[in-house]
């Protein structure tokens, strides 16, 4: 008789119960069934397709975007007792054909390949000679156009509904707004399947953005309130270089990382990180998906970011063992100037462009927030926080807002009365009562709302634009030609039954108050098995992390079990770990 996943999530990867709607997704799909998973960063993705994948039979094939997260998540199977392996450009030949004997020969359940090889000519035909188990798309937004990491070669996987229509197939992200995700699921022929949406929301994670005027005074002030390893992503590469050069004079182990580094001096840095030492990794988004270590403790931004879905998955990477970490945004106008000229300067069509505009915007509205950023931040991807969080900076030290219902009112009504088909710049000239080309041509000199704006500068309509964009009440037509369009959330604003507050343009936040985070345990048990830990990586060349999470290990040391057992019975030691190290980590805590 076949396992049942609750007994392959208990005897390979040590846990009880699953997560959130982890159980729903997986008995989904080892009935065969295909979806959409939609799980924030640390949400458990990886399970709701690796435990089908040693459910049922044959063969399953994971699409990965980044080789370090195939070799990492391989690395942590094989830690498991999973055979699992991957396929991509950095093997030599031999280890090549070592995998190749293994899938012909049957024994491997799981295989990690690019998009790329995917399609390469030949790879699908002889895959289809082998029983296939399923297919998943992991970071699967980067098959859509609305997608911030948009890849081309990720659109080769279209055909795979038609080529292996019995075989099952998930698409995961952690990452996609609601066009994004209907466009997946269109691009993947999924459109009948269900979608598995689990909140967004990462409450462990601190969120703060502060205009940036002190740079490096502002984030020592943010370092010194934490606790471990962090990342901070600059926007060019000789900013990562600087930042990691005057971070370790003022004291820190800090280390850059971006494209154009030297491959072996790119290898090291992500090497110290992964191995689990406590370091600032100076980054530029070079330093990108596939990150797993899970006790990053913050994550700092020293410029705007290009979008909510950029940002959001940056962040992400912080605190993915449930524990409190923090993220920190410094911007300035001059990012979103510069943000601004690039995306006019691209070569990209003017679709691309009306989007990157459109995820600029996004950007910019989170930023300048004067309500929970949180809500904010979610409403991106469609999700409405039922209060504030009380885990933002603007939570805990509200800003200084003046009224501005006025105001708002009147451009709601200006987008309603030229019905909701123009975008900013065109309203204001008609708040303005400037006679253009445009509004002589379509009349709107005759309007109500012309010249009722005068007394109210351009930039300051902007704000009021961005504001209401974040709150919900307009939306922006991105699929067209950047219309605003007012939502239902316009109503009680027109109808005078709530106010619109803005935040005043003088206004600058003081730097965030930090919570500092608690240390690591300085149980003795606990440093003991931490050590013990990191000689058995260093032996392996893996990453800590994959032998036993920082918890795995903390629960350890409070249970402190005598024997096989016992030890059995802590959460993230699965049969094949405890196999492996059981004695060993008895004798960790005997010695102790």
């Amino acid at each position: 008789m076949p396992a049942t996943p609750e007994q392959v999530l208990h005897e390979v990867f040590g846990h009880d119960g699953f997560r959130g709607r982890q159980a729903e997704v997986v008995h989904h799909v080892c009935e065969g069934g295909s979806g959409l998973v939609l799980m924030p960063t640390g949400g458990g993705k990886s399970l709701c397709f690796q435990v089908p994948a040693l459910v049922r039979p044959g063969l399953a094939i994971v699409v990965s975007p980044l080789i370090a997260l195939m070799e990492d998540q391989v690395a942590a199977l094989r830690q498991q007792g999973v055979a699992a392996a991957a396929l991509h450009s950095e093997l030599e030949e031999e280890e090549r054909r070592a995998v190749w004997r293994d899938i012909q020969a049957g024994r491997l359940k799981l295989l990690y390949v690019s998009p790329e090889r995917l399609t390469m000519e030949g790879m699908l035909e002889r895959l289809a000679e082998r029983p296939l188990a399923l297919f998943a798309v992991d970071e699967a937004h980067c098959i859509s156009q609305w997608g911030h990491h948009f890849r081309p070669e990720y659109r080769a996987l279209t055909t795979l509904h038609e080529r292996f229509a019995e075989v099952p197939r998930l698409a995961l992200t952690a990452t996609a707004d609601p066009r994004t995700a209907e466009d997946i699921r269109r691009l993947l022929g999924l459109e009948e399947a269900p979608v598995f949406r689990s909140s967004f929301d990462r409450p462990n994670i601190h969120l703060a953005a502060v205009p940036r005027d002190a740079e490096r005074t502002q984030l020592r002030a943010f370092l010194r309130g934490q606790a471990g390893t962090g990342i901070v992503y600059c926007g060019t590469r000789a900013r990562s270089e600087s930042t990691a050069e005057w971070l370790r004079a003022d004291g820190h182990e800090a280390l850059a990382f971006h494209a154009g580094m030297h491959a072996a001096a790119k290898r090291e840095a992500h090497r110290r990180f992964a191995r689990g030492e406590q370091v600032v990794m100076c980054a530029t988004i070079a330093f990108g998906m596939g990150i797993d270590r899970p006790d990053v403790r913050f994550v700092a931004h020293l410029s705007l970011p290009q979008g909510p879905e950029g940002w959001y998955q940056e962040i992400g990477r912080a605190g993915r063992d449930g524990q409190p970490a923090r993220a920190l945004l410094l911007y300035g106008a001059g990012d979103i100037a510069l943000a601004r000229h690039r995306i006019a300067e691209s070569p990209a069509g003017d679709e691309q462009k009306r989007i990157e505009r459109a995820r600029l915007d996004a950007m910019v509205a989170i930023a300048e927030s004067a309500t929970c950023r949180r809500r904010t931040l979610l409403r991106c991807f469609g999700e409405d926080l039922p209060a504030d969080c009380g885990r933002c900076d603007v939570c805990a030290a509200p800003p200084r807002l003046v009224d501005a219902t006025e105001a708002a009112q009147k451009l709601i009504s200006a987008a309603v009365r030229t019905g909701s088909r123009f975008g900013l710049n065109h309203l204001v000239d008609v708040l303005r009562g400037r006679m253009t080309d445009k509004v002589a041509q379509f009349g709107h000199d005759r309007l109500p709302t012309f010249g009722k704006g005068k007394g109210v500068a351009d930039p300051v309509w902007k704000d009021v634009a961005r504001q209401l964009v974040a709150e919900g009440a307009l939306d922006v037509a991105v699929e067209s030609h950047g219309e605003l369009v007012p939502t239902e959330a316009a109503r009680p604003l027109l109808r005078g039954e709530r106010a619109f507050l803005l935040r005043e343009s003088s206004f600058r936040a003081a730097a965030p108050r930090e919570d500092r985070v608690p240390p690591p345990s300085d149980d003795p048990l606990f440093g003991a098995l931490r050590d013990w830990r990191r000689e058995q990586a260093r032996a392996q060349q893996v990453p800590a992390y994959v032998i036993f999470h920082d918890q795995t290990l903390a629960e350890i040391a409070r249970r402190r079990p005598a024997s096989l057992d016992e030890l059995a019975q802590v959460p993230g030691v699965g049969a094949s770990k405890l196999e492996r190290y059981g004695a060993a980590v008895l004798a960790a805590l005997e010695g102790a």
